[in-house]
């Protein structure tokens, strides 16, 4: 039986790097496990595994999704179980598999699998679509907070959708979301050995706030620049371009935008700290530990 590596962390700890090495030493490709990567538009600003590290491992799912295509996790959580059992890694010398990410829900899909969730009722979505235009987000996020506060705490509450979609099934079913998602675990045929990578919290804020400015640096803001009029796609409610299109609507500076941009990038790296650290089936390293790693993969 092959056994899955899952390589996860808060953004910006250093999961590529590492990545790539444990792909070049077990002789295998990466599955990516970013949601936003996986959109050829979104290159600088998701930190995107550039051509070189591409050509030093073949990476699946990096660019493979257009900003305007409907994709979600249940949909990536199938393809990569296709992925798995295809011919192409079937070939491969090694029985280890490497995937890698920072997405919750994407890992979770692929691990654990997605939970039977409900169909939302037509008169639930147009009642919280209505709530939405006239109340604010705002509104919505605090009555996620009295009835579900355990998603609260881990949801982007700057995702309308998200905040949405929770509360929809709350008043559907009488039921939290988070009920929902804690379903019994989906089968699967293979092994899986999760590796957490964390760094400490000024250690970790100072890489989030050098990553910032390098992308910037990197013609960011060309980029967002060139998806303003595509601003209302799901695919870009995402950190870094939400407060540059700020910016381009003349609501901020950009010294302004930049600094929200880290502000908002820590403030994401701590919630997903928060998801993965409930799960006692994460080993958790430095990111410079690649030979206690490899040590403890081979005990396992």
């Amino acid at each position: 039986m092959d056994t899955l590596i899952v390589i996860t962390g808060p953004t910006a700890v250093g999961k590529t790097a590492l990545t790539i090495e444990l792909a070049r030493h077990f002789g295998i490709p990466v599955i990516n496990a970013d949601s936003r990567q996986i959109y050829r538009e979104l290159r600088i600003g998701t930190a995107s595994p550039t051509a070189e590290q591409q050509q030093l491992a073949r990476h699946y799912f990096v660019g493979t999704k257009h900003i305007g295509d409907y994709y979600n996790a249940s949909m990536y959580e199938q393809e990569v179980l296709q992925l798995l059992q295809s011919p192409d890694l079937a070939s491969l010398p090694s029985s280890y598999r490497l995937l890698s990410g920072g997405s919750m829900m994407y890992i979770d899909a692929v691990c654990n699998g997605i939970d039977d969730i409900p169909t939302i009722r037509d008169d639930i979505r147009q009642e919280m679509k209505r709530r939405y235009q006239e109340e604010g987000l705002e509104a919505l996020c605090e009555d996620l907070r009295r009835l579900d506060p355990e998603h609260y705490a881990i949801v982007d509450r700057q995702n309308y959708r998200r905040v949405i979609h929770a509360l929809e099934i709350c008043y559907q079913t009488g039921r939290t979301y988070t009920s929902f998602r804690t379903q019994q675990r989906k089968p699967r045929p293979f092994h899986i050995i999760k590796i957490g990578l964390n760094r400490d919290r000024e250690e970790l804020y100072d890489r989030i706030n050098q990553r910032v400015d390098q992308m910037m640096d990197s013609g960011m803001l060309e980029e967002a620049t060139a998806l303003y009029t595509q601003r209302h796609l799901n695919a870009l409610n995402t950190v870094g371009y939400k407060e540059l299109f700020d910016y381009l609507d003349g609501r901020w500076s950009l010294a302004e935008a930049v600094e929200r941009i880290k502000g908002n990038t820590r403030r994401y790296a701590r919630k997903q700290l928060t998801w993965f650290k409930r799960d006692p089936l994460i080993r958790w390293f430095h990111p410079d530990q690649k030979e206690e790693i490899l040590k403890y993969l081979s005990t396992i």
